[in-house]
């Protein structure tokens, strides 16, 4: 497979996974400033710092009230991560790499362009917020589920699912960075229980939460969640999990080109990291600090995967 469609698949569905993760970030933003009307504009600053959109978010405004942040996040061509921009970029990517694909996998993504560009043509009022959330998701759903049931185990399936998931770690990451410690009354409260409407807003913004009441009997407490969110082995949103199936859909790679990179070496130890730990080192060590490695980690796994297959060739 040349390089540029292999990038092309890799990040089409980078985006695709973006968008939804965005659509995901503002709901929960939604719903924690409804329950923290003393101080709004610092939850919508976090939702802006967790989207990685924090210094191009200030280039253009000075406050991060609710309307203007989520009109950046969903509408600002301006904003190269705005759903608007990524939907763009994604069905450019499958227009590229028509040929690696099924009719089936195109049309939806087609049609979630056509779909979502009209949702997002004007601004979004506040009660068509929620169906206008719901309608982002639901895109990027179908597209995956056309992705799943009409594409051969092939190369072009192993790359689109390495970029699903590189971009789901990275955002789930951000989350509980972000959200962690936003959501804390004060430092001396870390690992006790906690409130369950901030809690569930977490567990929302990965779809998590009725997994997470399967797994805990309902008792939502920091450490209860970081464990579900880092260490879950079947949770399909888990730090663990994502770097699972990076790791298999490279070792799929592998075994098509009898050929092992560096991307591979990362991406092994990775997962051999994550399964080697437990939540209490990772609370011993930080969950800040634990994090952060992650996302640094993660990003330097999807340059090493872009140099190795020669995205740019």
């Amino acid at each position: 497979m040349l390089g540029r469609t292999a990038g092309g698949l890799y990040w089409m569905f980078r985006q695709l996974e973006r968008s939804e993760n965005t659509a995901r970030l503002i709901e929960a933003g939604m719903r924690i400033a409804l329950t923290r009307s003393s101080d709004v504009e610092k939850e919508w600053e976090s939702v802006v710092a967790t989207a990685g959109q924090r210094a191009a978010y200030l280039e253009r405004h000075e406050r991060y009230e609710p309307t203007t942040v989520i009109d950046f996040l969903l509408r600002d061509r301006s904003n190269p991560s705005s759903v608007r921009s990524v939907i763009d970029q994604a069905r450019a990517n499958a227009r590229e790499v028509r040929t690696a694909l099924t009719r089936e996998v195109w049309e939806a993504t087609n049609n979630t362009w056509l779909t979502v560009s009209d949702a997002l043509a004007r601004p979004v009022l506040q009660r068509e917020l929620p169906t206008v959330l719901g309608l982002i998701r639901q895109e990027s759903a179908i597209v995956r589920g056309s992705l799943h049931g009409t594409m051969l185990r092939n190369e072009p399936y192993s790359f689109a699912r390495i970029g699903t998931f590189v971009e789901r770690a990275d955002n789930t990451a951000r989350i509980l960075d972000v959200k962690y410690y936003v959501l804390l009354p004060s430092a001396s409260l870390v690992g006790s229980s906690l409130d369950n409407v901030q809690w569930e807003t977490i567990l929302r913004s990965v779809s998590a939460q009725r997994s997470y009441r399967w797994r805990s009997a309902g008792d939502a407490s920091a450490r209860g969640i970081a464990e579900f969110l880092i260490l879950d082995r079947q949770m399909p949103r888990s730090l663990i999990f994502c770097a699972k199936k990076i790791d298999n859909n490279l070792g799929h790679l592998a075994e098509t080109h009898n050929a092992r990179h560096d991307a591979h070496k990362q991406s092994d130890a990775l997962h051999s990291r994550l399964a080697a730990r437990d939540i209490d080192s990772i609370f011993d060590e930080g969950l800040h600090q634990f994090l952060q490695n992650f996302i640094a980690s993660t990003y330097e796994l999807g340059q090493a995967i872009e140099t190795d297959y020669q995205f740019t060739a």
